[in-house]
C-alpha cells in the first residue's frame, strides 16, 4: 500500500526523497500524538461533566 500511495518503492537512494519521508513520518507521528492528548483531554472533560451530572438530583415537577 505504501508503494501505490508513495508512488515509488523504497529501494530509492534520493537523499531529498529520503528526507522528505522522514519528514513526513515525524509529522504524521506528531499528529498521532497530538491527537491522542486530545483524546485524553476529551475523556478527562467528559468524566468531568459525567459526575457532575450524576451529582445532581433529577429534574422534578411540583404539582400545585
Amino acid at each position: 500500500m505504501a508503494k501505490a500511495l508513495l508512488g515509488t518503492t523504497m529501494s530509492s537512494t534520493d537523499p531529498r526523497l529520503l528526507a522528505s519521508l522522514v519528514a513526513e513520518n515525524r509529522r504524521l507521528r506528531q499528529r498521532v500524538t497530538d491527537l491522542e492528548a486530545h483524546v485524553l483531554r476529551l475523556q478527562a472533560e467528559n468524566d468531568t461533566l459525567e459526575a457532575a451530572f450524576q451529582d445532581e438530583p433529577l429534574l422534578t415537577l411540583e404539582h400545585a
